[in-house]
């Protein structure tokens, strides 16, 4: 009984402000057209399914180069700002905050190797951050992206001043934490900072009302990288976070190479659209395989650490898998993938290694037990994880560079690419497409996700929230059954949230509880 009052209280707070977070008209959230079946073809014709990924991948990725004079503005506004003593900050949140803090290790990782050594004033001219700080880098902080004003405090607890210049990032266009720091920048910096986003900007006009308001800032510019439906509805981890990703990085680094960006972005789509992507079909058959015998995965990389990190971490709320365990905790559950770093001794050393630079945690008193300095370090992904993990029956898959290729060893598979030219930005690009195409094949081998609709996603905001609450109505409404309001289905997704396990479905629940009355309940 207490269980279920504390979820319709849950409920009932959601719905107060639910209008604000309805997003099913916007195109990232919607299913695309081309991989409706995808979830058959993961199971039956998984070269089919690679081929129709990789068409989708490169078609944003000619996005990059038809947005080249957009890009190279956003690079002069960078490098103006560097040559004149001011910073660049990148905000981010869930995949965008990842793959700020990638292009920050990137950035780190160029200096290290410059001059003989790193600068410190010089390296630490970008800097990136997400919600609820590094250690949501490896699990997701509850609740923070829904907050604009957590947005403004973790820029201002960085030293966010008037000669800094913001790229804030968000897929949608639409999440409160990254539009409350680039409102926060545009009040403070004498720069106008950037919003990114992967909208049109009319539907979001018409949906979300804070979009609107920051669209229609003058203090504000706007880069508008529309890439249309995710091969996995509202899977913004895919093709919205890679289209961005590059399309920053592009512009990040272009002093660095000295390359201009509309010839380089073509370069790389058309050395993509020429790879053969083929090979991935026999690590999919066995990773997958690997998990339905109830064994377990060790990824082990020490040059990709944090592109590895990014899509096992983003696995759990995707599909419902346990997260990566923390060893300090009593009984953990084990996660079917963890991460470990070759040639690091213990957590704190791994860390480091993964950023170039200590972890920045968040030690406010109401957070600090699930987002600070101790609890990331449970996070053991050194020489010790394997260790630490227990007697599990553990395979490892290593992904490596050697010499100039690009190296996967899953077993007894092995796989190699050349990537000879490549800048740091483009292998973290690269193996990012390749692990998502991956990682959803082999979900959708497991029965994770039915055609292209994540109906195992976890409800772990008020997106989410509205996300599987259309995926239960969806449901309901292929089985004839138009009765269930969207405000029943809600408080019942948060019954089942309440009491359903790590590796349960709360699409499936919610959708078999109300479908057992709804054809007698008219709500």
């Amino acid at each position: 009984m207490q269980r279920r009052k504390e979820a319709m209280r849950k409920a009932n707070e959601y719905l107060n402000v639910a209008d604000m977070f309805k997003l099913g008209a916007l195109q990232t959230e919607q299913s695309h057209p081309r991989t409706r079946h995808l979830s058959d073809w993961a199971k039956k014709d998984i070269q089919k399914a690679i081929a129709v990924i990789k068409e989708i991948d490169q078609a944003v990725l000619d996005l990059v180069a038809r947005k080249s004079v957009e890009i190279e503005l956003l690079a002069s506004d960078i490098e103006h700002t560097l040559a004149e003593g001011g910073r660049i900050f990148l905000s981010g949140c869930g995949a965008t905050g990842r793959l700020a803090l990638t292009l920050e290790r990137i950035w780190r990782e160029l200096d290290s190797f410059e001059d003989g050594g790193p600068d410190d004033e010089r390296v630490d001219s970008v800097l990136a951050f997400m919600a609820g700080g590094d250690l949501a880098l490896v699990k997701a902080i509850e609740d923070f992206e829904d907050h604009p004003e957590y947005g403004v405090a973790q820029l201002k607890e960085l030293g966010f001043g008037s000669g800094d210049l913001l790229l804030a990032i968000t897929e949608g266009g639409e999440t409160p934490f990254v539009l409350g720091t680039v409102e926060e920048a545009a009040k403070v910096a004498e720069r106008m900072p950037y919003l990114l986003y992967c909208n049109p900007d009319e539907v979001l006009r018409a949906t979300v009302e804070r979009s609107k308001r920051v669209i229609d800032n003058p203090r504000i510019k706007k880069l508008n990288l529309t890439t249309g439906p995710q091969v996995l509805s509202g899977s913004t981890r895919m093709q919205a976070s890679t289209v961005q990703m590059l399309s920053v990085g592009l512009a990040l680094f272009r002093k660095h190479h000295g390359f201009d960006i509309a010839p380089r972005a073509r370069d790389f789509t058309r050395w993509f659209r020429s790879l053969d992507l083929s090979f991935l079909e026999k690590f999919i058959r066995r990773e997958a395989e690997i998990y339905k015998q109830g064994e377990f995965l060790l990824y082990r990389t020490r040059e990709y650490g944090m592109a590895v990190v990014t899509d096992t971490t983003e696995r759990s709320p995707t599909f419902s898998l346990a997260p990566f365990e923390n060893f300090d905790d009593p009984s953990p559950t084990r996660s079917w993938a963890y991460l470990s770093i070759p040639g690091t001794s213990n957590s704190e050393e791994a860390w480091y290694h993964l950023f170039l630079r200590p972890p920045r945690t968040l030690e406010w008193q109401q957070v600090r037990h699930i987002a600070g300095r101790q609890r990331l370090l449970g996070y053991d992904f050194s020489d010790q994880a394997k260790d630490g993990r227990g007697q599990l029956r553990e395979h490892t898959f290593d992904i490596y560079k050697r010499d100039s290729r690009l190296c996967l060893e899953l077993d007894e598979l092995y796989h190699e690419i050349d990537i000879k030219g490549f800048s740091p930005l483009e292998e973290y690009t690269l193996l990012k497409i390749l692990l998502n195409t991956h990682s959803t094949l082999v979900m959708g081998r497991l029965g994770r996700y039915e055609g292209n609709v994540m109906l195992w996603v976890k409800p772990s905001n008020y997106k989410l929230i509205d996300r599987t609450s259309r995926y239960v109505l969806g449901l309901l409404e292929r089985d004839g059954i138009t009765t269930v309001s969207y405000d029943r289905v809600v408080q019942e997704v948060f019954l089942q949230m309440e009491q359903s396990g790590v590796d349960e479905s709360v699409v499936w629940k919610s959708y078999t509880s109300l479908k057992s009355s709804g054809r007698k309940t008219v709500s």
